[in-house]
């Protein structure tokens, strides 16, 4: 009988996900280096690497961030390169991105642009 080993190594990326439950209001900007969850009210500008807003959400201020994806009311604008829309989402405000997509259902009062 020949037994084998191997030196193994496993390296793990952990990805950081900030969440904010829809109990919490934040009144000020928000600065991330990766992931927010939201699903809270929040007045102020959001500037992070991933954003995903739900149903519940509300949001007055400016959004810049790699990859967006709204799912509640958001009046400001938005500059990312992927931007997705969900049904769910109210969203009133100036879009600038790469990459749009937006689900049936969604109520929009916006102008876009991409770039």
């Amino acid at each position: 009988m020949i037994l084998s080993t191997y030196n193994c190594r496993i390296i793990a990326m952990s990805e950081k996900t900030s969440v904010l439950l829809s109990d919490v209001s934040v009144k000020g900007n928000i600065v991330e280096k990766e992931k927010l969850m939201t699903d809270a009210k929040i007045e102020g500008d959001i500037n992070v690497e991933e954003l995903n807003s739900f149903e519940g959400s509300n949001i007055k201020g400016n959004i810049i961030a790699k990859d967006v994806s709204l799912g509640g009311a958001l009046k400001g604008n938005v500059k990312s390169d992927k931007l997705r829309i969900k049904s769910s989402a109210d969203v009133e405000g100036e879009l600038n991105q790469k990459n749009l997509s937006i689900e049936d259902g969604a109520k929009l009062k916006i102008k876009a642009q991409t770039t």
